[in-house]
C-alpha cells in the first residue's frame, strides 16, 4: 500500500488507474499522473493500441506504467483490472473513469441501438469502474481519488449527440452521488465537464447521417482554437484538479458559459441550442452515405462544387483549420488506429 503523503496535494508514489487511457484524453491524463510520480495502469479494449500507449508514457524516463487489456462494460474484467493493479503496485489511490464512444448523428439516423451502446460504454463502464475502484480507494492510506469523466453535452443536450449526452449525463449524477456517499470514508469524487478539445477524438467517433457533413461540423469545431482547449492544457486542468480534490471542474469558457447559461435560464438555453440545431445536416432520405476514411476525411469532403458566397467560404476556412489541428492531435495522441473509443 502506498505510504502517506507529506503535502495533502502531491500525487508521487501513488497508484493510478486510467480506463480509456489508451488515446486521446485518457491517454493525456496518464502522461499528467506520470510526470507527477504515478505508477500508472492504462486500461483499454484493444491490445494494440495500449501498446502503443506503453511506448509513449515510457518515453519519459523514470516513467511507471503497465497496460491492461478491459472491457469496462464487463464488470469481470474491469474488477481483475483492479485487483492485478493492487497486486502491482501495492494498492490503487487514484482512479479516472474515461472510457467511451462518441456517436455523431441526427436523431433520425439512430436509433435504441445507439442509445443503447452509450449507455453501456459511458455509464455502466464508469459505474463498473467506481463501484470496483471503490474497496481500494477507501484503503488508500494516502485517501482516494475519484475523477469521473463527464461532458458539456452532460449538462447541456447537444444537437446531434443526443446518445452521447444522455449518458453522459447519468456520468455527471453519479459523481454527484458518490461524492456525498464516499466522502465520509476518506474518498474524493471529481466530476470533470471538458467543452470541446482537439483530442483527435473526431476520427474515433461513430458518424451517421450525411457522413460527410456530419464530420466536417464535428472536427472542425471541435479542432478550432477559442472554441475547443489545447488537449494536453485540458489534461493538466483534469489532474489538477484531481489532486486539490475539486467537486467539479468546466474546462473552456464556452463550456461555463453554457453551463451558467442553463442554470440560470434553461428554457432560453433549450431554445438556443434548438436554433442551432437546425443549423445542422439533416438526416439523408432513403440513400447511404459514405463512411470516412482512414485518414479521417470523407471523400465526400474532397469534391469540388458550387462556388460559394463570400460568408461560405470563411466559414469554411475557419473549419477546414480547425479540422487541420484535430487531425494533428489525432496523430500525436494514438487516435489513428480504431475509430471506437477504448
Amino acid at each position: 500500500m502506498a505510504a502517506l503523503q507529506l503535502h495533502p496535494e502531491s500525487l508521487s508514489g501513488l497508484s493510478a488507474v486510467v480506463t480509456g487511457g489508451s488515446r486521446g484524453l485518457g491517454l493525456l491524463i496518464a502522461e499528467q499522473l506520470t510526470r507527477r510520480g504515478c505508477a500508472v495502469t492504462i486500461a483499454a479494449r484493444d491490445a494494440e493500441e495500449l501498446s502503443a500507449a506503453e511506448d509513449f508514457l515510457k518515453l519519459r524516463p523514470g516513467a511507471r506504467v503497465r497496460a491492461a487489456v478491459c472491457d469496462v462494460t464487463d464488470q469481470d474484467a474491469v474488477r481483475d483490472l483492479f485487483r492485478t493493479a493492487d497486486e502491482e503496485w501495492g494498492g490503487v489511490d487514484v482512479v479516472v473513469a474515461n472510457a467511451g464512444v462518441i456517436q455523431v448523428a441526427p436523431l433520425d439516423s439512430v436509433g435504441v441501438a445507439e442509445f443503447r451502446d452509450a449507455m453501456e460504454t459511458i455509464f455502466m463502464g464508469t459505474l463498473n469502474t467506481s463501484l470496483e475502484a471503490m474497496p481500494y480507494l477507501r484503503r488508500s492510506r494516502a485517501g482516494g481519488r475519484l475523477a469521473l469523466i463527464g461532458s458539456l453535452g452532460g449538462l447541456v443536450a447537444v444537437p446531434h449527440l443526443l446518445p452521447y449526452s444522455c449518458a453522459k449525463s447519468a456520468v455527471g449524477t453519479l459523481a454527484e452521488g458518490l461524492h456525498a456517499e464516499a466522502g465520509p470514508h476518506g474518498v474524493s469524487v471529481t466530476a470533470v465537464h471538458p467543452g470541446l478539445m482537439r483530442t483527435g477524438s473526431h476520427v474515433a467517433a461513430e458518424i451517421g447521417g450525411e457522413q460527410a457533413e456530419e464530420f466536417a461540423w464535428f472536427s472542425g469545431l471541435a479542432g478550432t482554437p477559442l472554441v475547443s482547449m489545447d488537449a494536453r492544457r485540458a489534461a493538466d486542468r483534469i489532474v489538477t484538479a484531481l489532486q486539490r480534490r475539486r467537486t467539479r471542474v468546466v474546462l473552456t469558457p464556452a463550456a461555463k458559459a453554457a453551463d451558467i447559461s442553463h442554470g440560470v435560464a434553461p428554457a432560453t438555453t433549450t431554445k438556443l441550442t434548438a436554433m442551432a440545431g437546425r443549423a445542422l445536416p439533416a438526416a439523408p432520405e432513403g440513400h447511404e452515405t459514405p463512411h470516412t476514411d482512414e485518414g479521417g476525411e470523407s471523400a465526400e469532403l474532397r469534391k469540388g462544387g458550387e462556388v460559394e458566397p463570400p460568408a461560405r467560404v470563411v466559414v469554411r476556412k475557419l473549419r477546414d483549420w480547425g479540422s487541420t489541428l484535430n487531425d494533428r492531435a489525432a496523430q500525436a495522441y494514438n487516435q489513428l488506429s480504431h475509430r471506437r473509443s477504448a
